[in-house]
């Protein structure tokens, strides 16, 4: 906003000494901050009456959300010279105090007003209640709310919708729910507070049945139920929700397109993600640092690294976070000098990186095995940026060290973090531990672990391993019975394939899908061909309590071998596999993954729990390592 008189600013002047009431001309002309500076100095100046009525329309200009909060300074001075403030003007300052950065001042205001003996109306509560919410005060919002029941407009719709926002912030669902069943006269807006409160607890059903009941929805509706199925990962049924509102013919905004492109990254479904593309470029819609962040993180977990880079250098422009998605999506493919050059220029581009951004380029030398970067960029963090490292940084270091071998320099490092390890940080050393082969180590690492977290079955299946590569069966048998002892069960593997457009979901054991028996049938050819370049089945990993011949069956279903059978019967010869894990893959899916590769000449992208893997003429490129 221009803050200098402008030549309109004199134009308006001049024609205020012209008018018969100069006063209410200018008043009513006031548009910008400009004319505002000029009104109050020209009353100044003239000697007009500074009184109740000028004052409350200047205060109100000020406090305007369309202008933000950056006159509240000057509504604070404005304010000073008023020896009688009425209702308005207080209303006004509760108003704009409630977006701003400090909300505090709000409450101030009502407590100044009710002691100049003022009766608030059912304008003051709605911004008091959400100055209250902006301030993250519940006792506050709690004795707001009582003041409302105090004065009798706990009925008014709009302070009852204030309060059903409030509590729906807090997290006291049911609080908002008792105010939400108490309206008379539901709107959209209280509708759409109740939905939000629901979906922010995680109780996205009862959301969508609201949301189903209602007699008429806004586009913020339909975002708000969007993001709240991407929020708490019921990615189909954010996309479902999607398609629903194309079907309504209604266009989604940027909000909404952020929410199903997360989804689509999600679920690692490239092609609709592509189409959901299409649809942002056709629609017209700007591709804004939020929506275009989540375009290039869209592109990384679905595999597609070059699309990714595309969509960021096109961004008009970039932050931290569009940086960091990128960094973070190279190291995921495991291209950790790219990703240690993109950080590289983000820094001399004179972008500050924050402690996620750290995280990635750390996790992307940890990859790479860039063990001298990794430390060098670690203290960076430390010495130039001020960052003090977290649980998160320090995994990664570990995790570094681990995988260049270096177990005895991880374990050291642990022991002399100024925190308190938490049991990732222990688990990379594990890991480590299982791929270098190092019992002694493991072992004590391992019990660590499940004295951290006895139900984790990740790290009983880890040590199990350790141990039976050291031939320690008995160790074994304990570690199962310990198990079965504690009811810890290793969750079922899923893994996702898109084809088509639609996502096809492979469980282990499961008989649901149309074409199961074609699919095993192509399996057991696939097994065929690569038995005859040297696979047999590595059994390490089953860790059940039966003989050889059952864990080399249990090991042929595994859901992602299910998924390549599909990949392979559906797809077109050379176009590449892409498929996603909700586990770390096994030893001997990786290794058979890895023979498929070389025999029928595929490259096959893989997303597991902590990685991807791109297979390729016989080779992944992890490197073995994951």
């Amino acid at each position: 906003m221009n803050n200098t008189c402008s030549g309109s600013t004199s134009s308006l002047v001049v024609r205020t000494l012209k008018s018969k009431n100069p006063k209410l001309l200018l008043l009513e002309n006031c548009s910008n901050f400009s004319h505002l500076k000029a009104i109050h100095g020209y009353m100044i100046r003239t000697h007009i009456i500074f009184d109740i009525f000028s004052a409350s329309r200047l205060v109100a200009f000020c406090t305007n959300p369309t202008y933000g909060t950056s006159l509240l300074d000057y509504a604070q001075r404005l304010f000073s010279q008023i020896q009688h403030p009425n209702l308005f003007i207080y209303n006004a300052l509760i108003r704009g105090y409630s977006c701003s950065e400090n909300p505090k001042q709000s409450l101030q205001f009502y407590s100044q007003f009710r002691r100049l003996g003022l009766s608030p109306d059912n304008i003051t509560f709605p911004f008091l209640v959400k100055s209250c919410t902006q301030f993250r005060s519940l006792e506050m919002g709690i004795q707001a709310h009582g003041q409302i029941i105090r004065h009798g407009f706990e009925l008014d719709v709009y302070v009852q919708n204030s309060l059903v926002h409030m509590y729906s912030e807090f997290g006291d669902i049911e609080a908002a729910n008792r105010i939400f069943r108490r309206i008379s006269h539901l709107d959209v807006v209280s509708w759409t507070s109740m939905i939000s409160g629901f979906n922010k607890c995680g109780d996205v059903n009862s959301a969508r049945r609201l949301f189903d009941m209602m007699p008429e929805k806004n586009l913020v509706t339909w975002s708000i139920m969007i993001s709240g199925y991407t929020r708490n990962h019921h990615f189909d049924k954010a996309i479902e929700l999607f398609r629903i509102l194309q079907l309504e013919g209604i266009t989604a905004n940027e909000t909404v397109m952020v929410s199903v492109i997360s989804s689509y990254a999600h679920l690692g479904a490239l092609e609709q993600g592509e189409r959901a593309h299409d649809y942002v470029v056709r629609n017209n819609l700007t591709v804004n640092l939020i929506l275009g962040t989540a375009l290039v993180d869209m592109y990384a977990r679905c595999g597609s690294i070059p699309k990714a880079i595309r969509v960021f250098e096109e961004l008009p422009e970039k932050d931290t976070l569009s940086w960091t998605a990128l960094i973070a999506g190279l190291a995921m493919h495991g291209y950790a000098k790219k990703s240690v050059e993109y950080f590289s220029e983000m820094v001399k581009r004179g972008i500050s990186p924050r402690d996620i951004t750290f995280t990635a380029v750390l996790s992307a030398c940890s990859h790479g095995g860039l063990v001298e970067t990794g430390f060098k960029i670690f203290e960076s963090m430390k010495r130039d940026y001020r960052i003090v490292p977290r649980l998160e940084h320090y995994g990664c270091m570990v995790d570094l060290l681990g995988r260049a071998g270096k177990l005895e320099e991880a374990e050291k490092f642990i022991l002399k973090m100024p925190v308190q390890p938490n049991a990732p940080i222990w688990g990379a050393l594990l890991g480590a531990c299982r791929i270098h082969r190092n019992a002694e180590i493991g072992e004590k690492v391992g019990k660590i672990l499940i004295q951290l977290l006895p139900g984790h079955s990740g790290y009983y299946v880890l040590l199990s391993n350790i141990y039976a590569r050291a031939n320690k069966w008995d160790n074994v048998t304990e570690l199962r019975q310990l198990m079965k002892e504690r009811g810890v069960k290793k969750p079922p593997g899923y893994s996702l394939i898109e084809i088509g457009g639609t996502v096809h979901h492979f469980t282990i054991g499961d008989k649901s899908h149309l074409e199961i028996e074609k699919i095993e049938a192509m399996w057991e050819e696939i097994v065929r061909k690569i038995r005859l370049v040297g696979y047999s089945g590595n059994t390490a990993d089953a860790l059940f309590d039966i003989d050889e011949e059952e864990k080399e069956s249990a090991l042929y279903k595994h859901s992602e071998k299910l998924a390549i059978a599909f990949g392979i019967m559906r797809t077109k010869a050379q176009s590449p596999i892409r498929i996603v894990k909700n586990l770390r893959v096994c030893e001997d899916c990786h290794i058979a993954t890895k023979l498929i590769s070389k025999v029928y000449d595929r490259e096959l992208i893989v997303r597991d729990r902590n990685r991807f893997h791109h297979f390729r003429g016989g080779a992944c490129s992890c490197k073995d390592y994951w």
